[in-house]
Order: structure tokens, then C-alpha cells, then sequence
């Protein structure tokens, strides 16, 4: 190698390391001013990450608290209920209906409306099952059961227009509860005498593949009890 080839070789070598620190330095300004420009910004978004997990779990931890909290006090008056201790129990239910959490306040009233069916207060059972009927927000299905347990306290507790208010919504073909609403229906119908209206609502019951065997059976007892009564006047 001659000297005319060795100094270009070393002014190459300085010029690349020079061309390295320059790029370096440039590299550097340009990481300097983009923090400059998004850092705060990046500093806050990881705080409110950091905010906003701690919220939820913080929320998360009060609600399964408030839950569990609820569901012991249901099964504590349920407890109660089933010692006979019947006025403890509707006190527990009571509260539960204003301080429960979740759908234990919904849960509470359906069984006080149990236990005062129970004891004889029929009027107060309906008043219990029409509140959560008419509660809108209460899921569908659910409000349908609370129609369906007052009209069952009516049939003989009430006129055969009270229990249709109830549940001659409940009826139709494809509405899972019709079965036990026919029934409800046929039963408050045949009270007041109207047998041929209680027939054709039994026999709708019988007749159907989707009801339950036991509640066929009941209707098809009905039926046959409506004809004989029918056949002998």
C-alpha cells in the first residue's frame, strides 16, 4: 500500500466516524425533542392508566363486597323463614329491598310476597308480587313471574278479573309461563261458573306436548270433573 492510498484510507475512516458522531448527535436531538414534545403527554397517559386500573379494581372489590354482603343477608332470612321465625325474616327482606345490591332487592320482595301469602296477608302478597310486575326495571321473565305468583294468589283470593289482569298476557302459544297462566285462568274462571271458558282453557293445558306431566294430568282432572258437572245439570 503506498502513502497516497494510506491517507485516503485514514481521512475515509475519520470521515465515517465523523459522518457516525454527526448522525449520533442528530439522533439524539431528534429523541431530545420528541420528548420534549410527547413526554408529558406519555408521563400522563401512563398515570391515567395506572388511575383507571386502580378505579376498577377498587370498584370491583366494593361491588363483589356489597354482593356477598347481600347474599348472606338472603340467605340469613331465608334461614329465618324456614325456623318459622316469619317476622324476623320479612324485617331482613325488608331491608334487603332498600339496601340490597344487585338483584337481591328483586329477590327479597318475591319471597316477601311469599311469606305473606303464607301467613294469610293476601293482599299484601299481591301488593309484593304487583311491585315487581310493575317494575320496569326489572328483567321481563322476571316481572312475568311476579304476574303469574299474584294471579295464583287471586284464584282464590280474588275475582276472575283480577287474576286475567295478571296474566292473560302469559296465555299465548309461545310463552313459556302459559301453562301455568291457563291453568291460573281456568281455575278463577271455574270459581265463578263459567265452566265452558275454564273447559277450553284445561283442555288448552292438556292438550299441550310442552306442559308439564303433572300439570296435564291436573287438567285433564279438571276437564273431565268440568264435563261431569256439565252431563249431571
Amino acid at each position: 500500500m503506498n502513502a497516497a492510498t494510506g491517507e485516503e484510507a485514514i481521512e475515509s475512516m475519520s470521515d465515517d466516524i465523523f459522518f457516525r458522531e454527526v448522525n449520533e448527535e442528530l439522533r439524539q436531538d431528534q429523541a431530545k425533542a420528541m420528548w420534549k414534545r410527547f413526554g408529558p403527554m406519555a408521563i400522563a397517559a401512563a398515570i391515567a392508566v395506572l388511575l383507571a386500573t386502580g378505579a376498577w379494581v377498587a370498584y370491583d372489590y366494593w361491588s363483589q363486597s356489597r354482593a356477598n354482603h347481600s347474599g348472606d343477608a338472603f340467605s340469613q332470612a331465608l334461614r329465618l323463614a324456614q325456623e318459622g321465625k316469619t317476622d324476623e325474616a320479612l324485617t331482613a327482606l325488608q331491608s334487603l329491598e332498600t339496601e340490597g345490591y344487585g338483584a337481591y332487592p328483586v329477590l327479597a320482595k318475591l319471597r316477601t310476597g311469599t311469606l305473606l301469602a303464607t301467613r294469610g296477608d293476601h293482599a299484601g302478597a299481591v301488593a309484593a308480587f304487583d311491585a315487581v310486575a310493575n317494575d320496569g326495571a326489572v328483567p321481563a321473565a322476571i316481572r312475568d313471574m311476579a304476574r303469574l305468583r299474584a294471579a295464583l294468589v287471586l284464584v282464590d283470593n280474588g275475582s276472575h278479573a283480577d287474576v286475567a289482569a295478571r296474566v292473560e298476557t302469559l296465555t299465548g302459544d309461545e310463552n313459556p309461563l302459559r301453562h301455568a297462566a291457563r291453568e291460573a285462568l281456568g281455575l278463577a274462571a271455574w270459581k265463578e261458573g263459567r265452566g265452558a271458558d275454564a273447559l277450553k282453557l284445561f283442555e288448552q293445558v292438556s292438550a299441550d306436548a310442552a306442559a308439564p306431566r303433572n300439570v296435564r294430568q291436573r287438567a285433564e282432572l279438571m276437564s273431565e270433573l268440568i264435563r261431569g258437572s256439565v252431563s249431571a245439570s
